[in-house]
């Protein structure tokens, strides 16, 4: 029997801090499918990392760093990011500093609160489908959209069905629970959650999933 071979991440770390980048080196390697191909304590040193043939899918940056910050670094990837995924790794928690990163390309940007197990999964999450927003960023986005007043409720033009499971789903996503959780919850795997949340994205249209929790409530599905 042929065993399909594990597709390995090459993950460059930029922290000004030594003992920060230590520590996530140390986490990460934990993951069979990760390597940390590099480390930098700013944004110069990453570009020459790439210069010089490090390889590299994502890159995992601090804002905050001497002679090139991580803003201006993420900016500078944009010719790197047909093949290069960059996620912000900060401590900084304000919405401008959140949609800026994103604005100049950022695909992540994950809060230094964040649990071990949510930044792998960030980590193979946006390596596969593309982005990824923490919980608590995510959670706060979708609680300032639910609390735009809706004067006119759409109808569900698409006549579209939901299943008792597609429901369950719904409701867990909109709790805030992660694929794993809502995955022991609903006796399943995160990667099938995974694929039955972008499956309900796909069909209702929306952009994203904080999207697709508004359509859901708009529509009286959850």
């Amino acid at each position: 029997m042929i065993t399909k071979s594990k597709t390995i991440i090459n993950i460059i770390l930029a922290d000004d801090h030594q003992v920060v980048r230590h520590a996530l080196k140390t986490l990460l390697e934990k993951e069979i499918d990760f390597v940390v191909s590099g480390e930098a304590s700013n944004g110069a040193e990453v570009l020459e990392l790439l210069s010089n043939g490090t390889p590299a899918d994502i890159i995992i940056t601090d804002l905050n760093m001497p002679v090139m910050p991580g803003q201006l670094l993420v900016e500078s990837l944009k010719p790197y990011q047909e093949n290069l995924k960059v996620i912000v790794l900060s401590a900084l928690d304000s919405e401008q500093h959140i949609i800026k990163a994103i604005k100049a390309g950022a695909s992540g940007y994950l809060f230094k609160n964040v649990s071990p197990a949510e930044l792998i999964f960030a980590i193979k999450h946006t390596h596969e489908y593309g982005q990824y927003l923490c919980a608590e960023i995510a959670g706060r986005f979708l609680n300032r959209l639910i609390a735009i007043p809706h004067p006119v409720i759409k109808s569900n033009s698409l006549n579209l069905e939901f299943s008792n499971r597609d429901i369950d789903l719904l409701r867990l996503i909109s709790e805030g629970y992660t694929n794993s959780e809502i995955a022991d919850k609903l006796f399943s795997s995160a990667r099938t959650i995974e694929k039955q949340r972008q499956q309900l994205i796909s069909r209702t249209e929306s952009r994203n999933t904080v999207m697709l929790i508004c359509f859901a409530k708009d529509h009286g599905i959850i």
